[in-house]
This record gives C-alpha cells, structure tokens and sequence, in this order.
C-alpha cells in the first residue's frame, strides 16, 4: 500500500501506551453520569480536575497531581453552581485558574489555593451572566491572557474580557447547539461544529464566517486544527451510520481532502492532535482503546501507527499540557481516562521507545509555554502573534508567575451589539423557571446585604455629625 514507506520510516512507528500503576492513579471518584459529550475532566501540571455526581447542582474536584491514591469520600468540591457542571478548562496561563460552564445559565472563574482545596468552595472568583439557555462549553483564548469563549444552547458564542468581567464580542452566525470550538496556533481562527450539520471557519473578532461546509454525508461531531498546516480534521458519522474521519482544507471547505471510515460502533469520536510530533489520537467514548496516526502535508495525509487497547471503557480524557510531560521517559503525550464503572481516572502515557537517557531533540521541539502572548486589548484591537515558545529541555518545570484579578463589577446588565442579553428573556421550561428565581433571589439578597451596610455607615456618619455639633470647638 502507498503508506507503507512512510510507516516504516516514521521515528514514531513503535510508539506505544503505558498506564499508570494502580498506585499512580486515582480512585473512588463518582465522576458523572451525566451524558453531555464532553470529557467532564481537566488536567494541567498541577492540578486535576473532575465533574462528580452530586445533588443539589453542580460540582467537581480538584485534587494536586501528586495526591494519588483512593480519594476520601468527603474530600472537599468546587460546588457553586446551582445546575449540573457540563464543562471546565484550566487557564493555560495561569495554574491555578479554572473555568466551568453550567446548566444554571452561568459561567464561573475560580482560584483554587495553593496545595488544593481544604473545604467545599462555593464562592467562585467571577460569576459571567450573558447566555439565556444552559452553557455547554468553555473555551481560553491560547495566546492570549484572560480571554475566554462560551457557547450556550441559545446558539450564541460569547468573548468574555475577563479584566472587564463582561463578554466583548457574540458570535451569532450558528442555527443550532455548537458542538465543538478549535483555535488554529495564533487564536487568529476559530472553527465550529454545530447540530446544524455545518463546520464553519470565523474570524472571531468581528464574527464573520469564512468558509462554511455543508456535512451531509459527513455528518460532523468534533473539529480540530492540525497546527499551522492550514488543516482541519472532523469526526463524525457517514450516511451509513459508521464512524468516519475527515481532513479538509482550510480554506476551501466544498470538499474534504480525503474520508476515511474508522468502524461501526456508535460512540463519538474524540480527536486529540500534537503539533510537536503531527500525531494525530482518537478516542472513542464508551471504548476502550486509542488509535493514533501520523499527519503530513502531502498524500496520503494520514499514516496509521498503531492502536493502544484497553478493556475498561472510557468517559472522557483529559490531557496533560506538554510543559507537565515527563521528557526522561520520552513521554510525547499523556491522557488522563475517566472509567465510570471503577471510579477510577488513570494516567495513560505515550512514549516513544528510546535507548539514550539525554534529552532528546528531535521529538521534543520548542513548544507553546505558559507566558501569553497578547493583552486582552491588544487582541480585541485586531493583533494577531504566535504563542511564546519554551524549551522543555530548560523550562520546562518553570512555573508562570502571572495572577488573576477580578475586576469590581456593578453593573448587571450585559449588552453586547446593542442587545442586553439577560433583559427580556422568558423562561421556557420549569427548570429554566426555578434557575432565574434563584438568580433573583441571589440578586436579592446582595441586594438587602448592600442596604444594610449603607445603613450602618448613615448611622455612623450621622452620630459623627452630632458628635462635631456637641464638641466644645462649636460652642
């Protein structure tokens, strides 16, 4: 066959998967049952990040990487939100910073504590107000500090400025639920997958849609771009209900370069791409296994290497960002497999099978570090810059030293093009009903809080007023 001279000459052929002894993983976690198809889990050099089963709204873990092992049953949540958790993302600037989305409506910022969390967490560091309907995904920015994206089940794409605690920016070109975001490498593009059947490339600062496919016979699931080849991979499902890849120009999305069907099961498609190594990982949920290609720019496009198996079934993966790699082991990725039936999350590592112990080169280049390129305004005013690259040979264990802020926020409308989004927007089902009472009722109360504290400092401004009047000075 055509590939075969590539495979063999692929300094990834023998790459394979390696999981983590029981010890180095992570048990008796209720992760969630909910069937939202997202991966409900988030991991960054530090820390990782669980969605888990709870009642009463939404919650998830945080547990340091190092605390491997079965965790206590009452080990302390993140649990502020008043709905289920669909989706959380760390900040990749700053370590300590997530974001989670909810069916409350709600976007939230928060700040986990050195060491991890000690006791429930409920207050979040910024609340973002701005969909109508529930919140299914989040997304930062990969060049730029304390931008983020959401995409809620009213079929808007909001840009929060978190410096302003407000979106900026909504992106209303979409007919239905957005499946799927994908930045290319300078976030100067954005691609979508939508129920509508239609993958679009944005321009996101102005909203404006550059190229759009129609998927009918490809009907698209999830959306990734392949680095700075000017590529765009999708999964999805073929007219004959099989499983299916498809690799498209970026630039010209009538027709896909090539479509190749992967099997005939049913679960979704996740795809993971690595600009480092151009490999290419899909992960199948509800499966047990990962198969990984190679990429080129030139036919035929896609080399397959190998297949990693596993009988448990997986939920979701997270993955570890590249500056966390273990590059003595010549680790080039790392996933982290969320097993429902077992509670179980576990460390799955890709190596590349090497003789030497020195650091190897040619399979770890420079890489996206953790300092952002751009200030939020110098984004929003049309600047586009590559991320800022680091070695992983020197510092690689360097940790960022920027903070969050939380900007003071008063006011509670929030108008974007013109438009207030939270004004005028009657509930449509029972659920949607009780999630505005308790925002009111939240309102409410900050409300009677802030009456309250007004009222002492009048107290207090007048008794100094009588107290001047009464001094000896003024008689």
């Amino acid at each position: 066959m055509s590939w075969r001279p590539q495979y063999r000459s692929s300094k990834f052929r023998n790459v394979y998967g390696k999981v983590a002894n029981r010890e180095h993983c992570f048990d008796g976690i209720p992760i969630t049952k909910n069937v939202h198809d997202n991966h409900f889990c988030a991991v960054n050099a530090r820390f990782l990040a669980i969605v888990t089963e709870s009642s009463g709204g939404g919650s998830f873990l945080v547990i340091p990487l190092e605390q491997t092992g079965r965790i206590e049953p009452n080990y302390p949540k993140v649990c502020g939100h008043q709905g289920n958790v669909l989706d959380i993302k760390w900040n990749p600037f700053i370590d300590n910073i997530i974001a989670s989305c909810s069916e409350d409506t709600s976007v939230r910022i928060w700040e986990i504590p050195e060491g991890g969390l000690k006791r429930n967490m409920t207050e979040a560091l910024l609340q973002l107000h701005g969909h109508s309907r529930r919140v299914g995904l989040v997304e930062w920015h990969p060049t730029t500090n304390n931008i983020l994206f959401s995409a809620g089940y009213d079929y808007k794409v909001l840009i929060w400025n978190l410096d302003m605690g407000e979106p900026v920016k909504m992106i209303d070109c979409h007919t239905d639920v957005v499946l799927c975001l994908s930045f290319n490498t300078d976030g100067s593009l954005l691609t979508t997958t939508c129920k509508d059947k239609r993958l679009r490339v944005i321009e996101p600062r102005s909203g404006r849609v550059l190229q759009e496919a129609n998927c009918k016979n490809h009907r698209v699931n999830r959306v990734v771009f392949l680095g700075n080849m000017k590529r765009l991979l999708t999964t999805g499902v073929s007219r004959w209900n099989t499983r299916q890849i498809a690799l498209w120009d970026q630039e010209d999305l009538s027709m896909p370069l090539i479509e190749e069907e992967i099997d005939g099961l049913s679960g979704l498609l996740f795809p993971f791409y690595d600009a480092d190594t151009h490999m290419l990982y899909l992960a199948g949920k509800g499966d047990g296994n990962i198969r990984y290609y190679e990429i080129s720019t030139e036919k035929p496009y896609l080399s397959y290497l190998m297949e990693f198996r596993s009988p448990a079934p997986q939920k979701g993966l997270g993955v570890m960002p590249k500056h966390g790699l273990d590059v003595s082991a010549c680790e080039v990725f790392r996933f982290y497999k969320l097993v429902t039936l077992k509670g179980l999350i576990e460390p799955i590592s890709m190596i590349v099978p090497r003789r030497s112990d020195s650091y190897q080169e040619d399979i770890y280049p420079m890489t996206p570090g953790t300092e952002p390129a751009l200030t939020p305004d110098e984004w929003l005013g049309g600047i586009n810059r590559d991320p800022v690259l680091m070695s992983l040979k020197e510092g690689y264990k360097k940790s960022s030293k920027m903070v969050f802020k939380a900007p003071i926020k008063e006011k509670k409308s929030v108008l974007v093009n013109g438009i207030d989004l939270l004004e005028n927007v009657p509930p449509r089902t029972e659920n949607e009903l009780l999630r505005m009472f308790f925002r009111q009722q939240d309102e409410i109360r900050r409300l009677k809080e802030e009456l309250a504290q007004k009222d002492i400092r009048i107290r207090q401004l007048q008794l100094e007023l009588k107290n001047l009047r009464n001094s000896p000075k003024n008689l």
